[in-house]
Formats: C-alpha cells, sequence, structure tokens
C-alpha cells in the first residue's frame, strides 16, 4: 500500500511542474508580444498595432515572414501632418540593394541613393524610389494592415541568396 501512495505523489509532481512549465512558457509568448507591440486580431488575416506607438513621430520598422525564406519589411509612421502611414522598407529602383531606408527629421531617406521623401508623401506618391505603400486604416485606437497587403510586397524582398535581404 505505501507504494501506491508514493507513486500517485510522484505522478502529481510530474503533473504540477508540467502545468508550470506550460505556465512560464505561455508568459514569454505574451511578454514577447507585448515587447514588439503587435497584437495579431486573426493571425491569418490582419496584423494590429496600437496609434499611440506612432505618436512621436518616429518610423517603427517590422517585417513579416513570407516563406521560403523571403522576409517583407515595412515601416510605419505618423507624418508631421498627423496622418499614419505605412509602406514598404523597400522601392521600384533600389530594391535589389537591401537598404531600404532610414529617417531624418521628418524625411525618410533612401540608403542606397540617398533621395529623400517628406513624411507626408508616404502613402501618396508610388514608383521610382519613393518607399512602396502598404494600404493601412485606422480604426478607433488601432492601426490595423492586411497580411495579404503586406504579401503583395513580397517582389521587394525575393532577391539574393536564401530569396531575402
Amino acid at each position: 500500500m505505501t507504494e501506491k501512495k508514493v507513486r500517485p505523489r510522484i505522478g502529481m509532481r510530474r503533473a504540477i511542474s508540467a502545468f508550470a512549465g506550460i505556465l512560464a512558457l505561455s508568459g514569454m509568448l505574451v511578454s514577447l508580444s507585448a515587447a514588439q507591440g503587435v497584437t495579431a486580431a486573426n493571425p491569418a488575416t490582419e496584423v494590429v498595432y496600437a496609434v499611440k506607438d506612432f505618436q512621436n513621430g518616429n518610423a517603427r520598422f517590422y517585417s513579416h515572414p513570407a516563406g521560403n525564406g523571403v522576409t517583407i519589411k515595412y515601416f510605419i509612421l505618423k507624418s508631421s501632418d498627423g496622418v499614419i502611414r505605412a509602406a514598404f522598407d523597400a522601392c521600384d529602383v533600389c530594391f535589389e540593394a537591401g537598404k531600404g531606408y532610414e529617417q531624418k527629421g521628418d524625411f525618410m531617406v533612401c540608403k542606397n541613393c540617398g533621395r529623400r521623401f517628406a513624411s507626408v508623401r508616404i502613402n501618396e506618391v508610388q514608383g521610382g524610389c519613393n518607399p512602396a505603400p502598404i494600404i493601412r486604416e485606422v480604426k478607433g485606437d488601432k492601426v490595423v494592415l492586411q497580411v495579404k497587403d503586406i504579401l503583395e510586397g513580397k517582389q521587394y524582398f525575393t532577391f539574393g541568396k536564401g530569396g531575402g535581404r
């Protein structure tokens, strides 16, 4: 009889340890999602960001896996006219260089050719070295990008070894 009492206790300890491990892993995943500032309303169809993340006017850069080793890069910013804008971190001309853009004041600057684009022109002008626009929607306190719209930028990132930059 003593053996039967010991075995359930060991089984209970294992179950408690496994449960604690699952809770710890869940906490880490929630923490990672919060650290990135993104929540998936429906992981299959949209990516959602908090509007407050863009209030300071600084461009925030993100990436989205597109499969086959390709990662799509994009940025979101609140322009000087108060509009939240989104664009791929690439353009029709310089995308093969794989350098993207950096923000300098109220301008996004191509890191390949040095052309400057006023923040108020992002999503307004397309083609050439302009940052390629991504459709975005502001719904209350959320900025919503459709995954299908992000994936449309795949052609800007499918070059070089490994299918991307």
